[in-house]
């Protein structure tokens, strides 16, 4: 974004905007006001910074923040230096083939089976002692 002065034009529907405000109360240019109607007003387009909080911060969609007629637009290359390259994507895990349930739930049942066991000899050593 351009931080030189004067270099946007500033948009508001009017049908869109519900007036609350954020725009005019967080601009730090104070481009806009709310007006006696209750809708947001540019009243100061000289002092828009192209900082845009208004355009992101509004609930309603009701502003536009652009470049004027014959101002250059944005280049990334200018302002940031040369752009990194993307990162390459991850590859995903491969994905692992489902346990049949039949195998699952045979060893669910060795595992009980394996856990009752030493309770089932003690209680065959001494019939008095519980298990």
């Amino acid at each position: 974004m351009s931080k030189k002065k004067g270099s946007t034009q500033v948009t508001i529907f009017p049908d869109w905007c519900k007036g609350c405000g954020i725009c005019a109360a967080f601009c730090p240019g104070k481009v806009m006001i709310v007006d006696q109607t209750g809708k947001a007003k540019v009243v100061r387009e000289e002092e828009c910074i192209n900082c845009g909080f208004c355009e992101l911060h509004c609930p309603d969609f009701a502003i536009m923040v652009s470049p004027k007629n014959g101002a250059p637009e944005r280049d990334a290359a200018q302002d940031d230096g040369p752009a990194a390259p993307a990162p390459a994507p991850e590859a995903a895990p491969a994905p692992t083939a489902p346990v049949p349930k039949a195998a699952a739930s045979k060893a669910k049942a060795q595992k009980t089976a394996a856990k009752k066991a030493p309770a089932k000899k003690a209680a065959q050593r001494d019939p008095n002692k519980k298990a």
